[in-house]
């Protein structure tokens, strides 16, 4: 059983690369921090790309020279106008804006003048994109910047050569102290004549990149082009001879996966035994080492050089061999040949194709963090606070919507008259027309006497204004067509009809004249009210108070008592009941016909409306995420139809065509308020192979409401056997741990809702939903996918840090791969933020893998922009 549940669980999630994204510093699109007056530019602002690079370089000048406090500034011989840390082409590009502008400032490097491009491989192809895009300022990039050498050549004289002169110093730490900043250097100059190493300035632009200083090994041949430091594809190296040099987990990983792509690989590591690497890594080591056929993989990337997971989604032909070389180091890299001296100082010459040395870099994370600027993903003191709270406060406003759960606060402000359920008797009193239940204004008394009208309103709110926000951030075609849908699926069928639309023309007699529903005044109120407390008070003696003119006398038996809606009483003809909450009084007359439609849709009730209007929520949402047209006392057999095409029928065959997202990211309200409000948020969402098994809390969701189900049948056939109470239990019955309280209010509300502002907006619908967990299983026999461009992808890792939900685009992009992780839900958010327009929608053959189709709808700006000459589409 347990081998069974481990292969399920591996063809559904864990078989998926699981990579996790990058920390950064926390930055503004001015390139603005927390820090006042630090601005951070160049691929640290989340796109590796030279033009980004140049662009926020120059902009963080443009910005700082128009800001008010800095015009105001205090000049001084000793203080910098600005203080540029890092000699790339960011912080180039800020200088020569610096210079435009007439500014004072220093520009210091600890390595050499844009070494990152100075270390990219012999010849190495330059792509300048986005094609279309022209960067602010005055570095630009020409013909020439088609390969490496002209780069270099082209960047020296637009800066160097142009008398831009860097200060070669570290830069340990920035510090702002009464209104100046601090800048705490190492100088490299022997020559430099300044006796502090304490540097003053009024504003600071870091521009160091993300990559940090990689470390090197120091000998001959190390700047060859066949040495590599990062491996992306290890398709690109199968069937060659391979020397990785390290002991850590980019050098293992890359090993491993080096190895099972059929390469000859040597690991070389200075010390005798591994120490630093995660301990599966190091066994997987030794038993391809030991055990050349074994199989083995990957299923995340620990090391920050690799990113490259290994494993079934590659569908690798493994022939490769691995062999350890402890206590050995490099001496010499040839072109065909690499020499090492081994643990007994002997020089070993062996064939070699590639080197891959993994031997670390200088990351700038703790750079940051003694500047004091934020990071993401750390959590501090204040990030805790903010969690607990908002989760107090999604606590409070989910048992104020819902009565009858596991804490009674709903059931407090319901039986004390508090807000909301007090507001009918205030529009009461506002103007008569309210009373009249066949008006606009008649419907709205009873809905705004409902907790859910308000929770309903804002929902339709919020979504509406983030969706603006979001179609002006992410200005495609896509999101503007897909974020309209989404809002108009929540404010029509699931805001306007069950709340207004159905009810007023129920009241109108669309649905059968059954019914007859009519307000009390507030004279009339008072005594029905206190006729209705008596009822429930068993020595109590009261009489029943005057029926309205508009009922008449009406032949009732016995006074009865119930909760919220109180049934006077009934007999052949019909029944009244009073609804303490709206104060109506509902007549059910049997000799009036009924309507059959209505009936079968929306199920008579003593409270609210007087029918069931809220069972239209599933038109739109099916079970078994919207439960409660198919758990009920009797089955309602119309729902039961509907629900049963919805999940089986319908969903699977758009999941076929167009993957989960087309009901996910289209269709759900869930996923509505996460592609609205959850926007600017979606890159907190954790990744991660431990993540990748919290997807699994939905299978188990799923599980329960098939239990529930399955007892729901059986009560309905034997009502006398154990499933009756299993079902009442399971659904309602277990304290805390029902589908209720636990499933439907603490899942799918407090913390679904709770953790958009700390986790995103898809907690919910990647981890618990128990529809998604369904749709997770249809996914797998989808065509959609995420095409890949592989050439040009430049592994930024953008895409897998803006997905909620928490795939790893990036290792399907980086190898030509479609992606088919069943968690995507077709938000675009990856294709449209990819800055090479690498990433494309479509369908595949699943026999062949041959490409079918491409979405018609434009998600990706750097594709539409490509499709354009002199402003005209082509």
């Amino acid at each position: 059983m347990v081998g069974l549940l481990r292969r399920y669980t591996r063809w559904l999630h864990t078989q998926w690369p699981a990579g996790t994204v990058e920390k950064l510093p926390l930055v503004n699109a001015d390139g603005s921090t927390n820090v006042p007056g630090l601005y951070i530019t160049g691929d640290l602002t989340g796109v590796p790309l030279l033009k980004f690079s140049a662009d926020t370089g120059a902009r963080a000048i443009k910005t700082i020279v128009v800001d008010p406090a800095f015009e105001k500034r205090n000049q001084a011989d000793e203080v910098l106008d600005v203080a540029i840390i890092g000699g790339g082409v960011s912080g180039f590009a800020a200088a020569l804006e610096a210079k435009k502008h007439g500014l004072s400032f220093e520009l210091f490097e600890a390595a050499e003048p844009f070494s990152t491009i100075v270390n990219f491989p012999k010849a190495k192809p330059i792509y300048t994109y986005p094609t279309d895009m022209t960067p602010a300022g005055d570095l630009q990039f020409h013909e020439q910047s088609d390969i490496k050498e002209g780069l270099l050549d082209d960047l020296h004289a637009q800066t160097l050569q142009a008398g831009i002169e860097p200060t070669l110093a570290r830069i340990d730490k920035v510090t702002r102290t009464a209104g100046l900043f601090e800048l705490q250097t190492h100088l490299k100059s022997a020559i430099d004549n300044r006796k502090s190493q304490i540097i003053k300035a009024h504003r600071v632009v870091v521009a160091i990149g993300r990559s940090g200083n990689f470390r090197k090994l120091g000998v001959s041949g190390e700047d060859k082009p066949k040495v590599y430091n990062r491996l992306h594809d290890p398709k690109d190296f199968c069937d060659q001879n391979i020397l990785i040099v390290g002991g850590g987990d980019s050098a293992m990983e890359t090993a491993i996966a080096l190895t099972m792509c059929g390469s000859n690989v040597t690991l070389s590591y200075r010390k005798p035994q591994f120490a630093r690497p995660k301990p599966e890594n190091i066994e997987k080591i030794n038993e391809l080492s030991t055990n050349p056929g074994a199989e083995v993989d990957v299923e995340t990337v620990s090391g920050d050089r690799t990113t490259t997971p290994s494993g079934q989604f590659m569908h690798p032909a493994h022939t490769g061999k691995l062999t350890l070389m402890m206590a050995s180091n490099v001496k010499q890299i040839e072109d065909d040949t690499v020499t090492l001296i081994d643990a007994d100082k002997r020089a070993v010459t062996l064939p070699n194709d590639a080197v891959f040395t993994m031997i670390g870099r200088e990351a700038p994370l703790d750079f940051f963090r003694r500047s004091g600027v934020h990071i993401t993903g750390d959590r501090g003191p204040h990030w805790w606070a903010g969690l607990v709270a908002i989760l107090a406060l999604f606590v409070f406003i989910y048992h104020w919507k819902k009565p009858d759960v596991w804490l009674g606060i709903g059931d407090a402000f319901e039986a004390n008259g508090w807000f909301p359920y007090n507001v009918p008797d205030w529009w009461a009193g506002v103007a008569a027309s309210f009373n009249d239940p066949t008006t606009l204004l008649g419907v709205l008394k009873v809905s705004v006497g409902e907790p859910g009208f308000y929770y309903s309103t804002a929902y339709c709110l919020l979504m509406l204004v983030f969706g603006i926000r979001r179609i002006k951030r992410r200005k495609t075609p896509y999101v503007k067509v897909q974020t309209w849908t989404l809002v108009a699926v929540q404010i029509i069928p699931l805001f306007l009809l069950p709340y207004i639309v159905f009810p007023l023309l129920g009241n109108n007699g669309a649905f059968g004249e059954q019914k007859q529903i009519v307000y009390l005044d507030a004279d009339q109120n008072r005594q029905w009210r206190a006729y209705t407390d008596a009822l429930r008070d068993p020595s109590a003696d009261a009489a029943m108070p005057q029926l309205p003119a508009q009922v008449g006398d009406w032949p009732l038996g016995q006074p009865s008592a119930s909760w919220p809606g109180v049934v006077i009483g009934a007999g052949d003809q019909g029944r009244l009941a009073y609804n303490t909450t709206t104060g109506a009084i509902y007549v059910t007359d049997y000799t009036k016909p009924n309507s059959t439609v209505g009936d079968a849709l929306f199920p008579l009730a003593d409270y609210g409306h007087g029918r069931e209007y809220w069972r239209s929520f599933g038109f739109i949402l099916a079970w078994p995420l919207f439960v409660w047209n198919v758990f009920t006392a009797q089955p309602m057999w119309t729902w039961l139809i509907i629900s049963l095409v919805q999940t089986f029928v319908i969903i699977p065959l758009i999941i076929r065509r167009w993957g989960k997202g087309a009901y996910c990211g289209w269709i759900c309200s869930c996923g509505g308020m996460a592609e609205t409000l959850g926007d600017a948020h979606r890159h907190k969402m954790p990744h991660g192979p431990v993540w990748n098994r919290v997807n699994l809390i939905g299978q188990f969701f799923l599980a329960v409401c098939l239990a529930i189900l399955a007892f729901r049948v059986i009560g309905w056939v034997w009502p006398e056997s154990f499933a009756q109470s299993a079902y009442a239990a399971l659904l309602k019955g277990v304290p805390a741990l029902n589908y209720t309280w636990f499933i439907d209010l603490l899942f799918a509300g407090i913390i679904g809702f709770g953790l958009y502002f700390h986790f995103s907006g898809r907690v919910w619908c990647r981890f618990a939903c128990p529809l998604a967990a369904l749709m997770h299983l249809y996914a797998r026999f989808s065509q959609f996918r995420i095409l890949a461009d592989k050439k040009k992808c430049i592994s930024c890792n953008v895409c897998t840090s803006v997905c909620h939900q928490g795939i790893d685009i990036m290792n399907f992009a980086n190898k030509g791969l479609g992606m088919e992780d069943p968690q995507c839900v077709r938000c675009s958010a990856c294709v449209q933020s990819c800055p090479t327009g690498v990433l494309t929608f479509g369908r595949v053959d699943r026999k062949t893998g041959d490409v079918i189709g491409t979405d018609k709808l434009a998600a990706s700006p750097v594709q539409m922009a490509e499709l354009r000459v002199n402003g005209q589409k082509v």
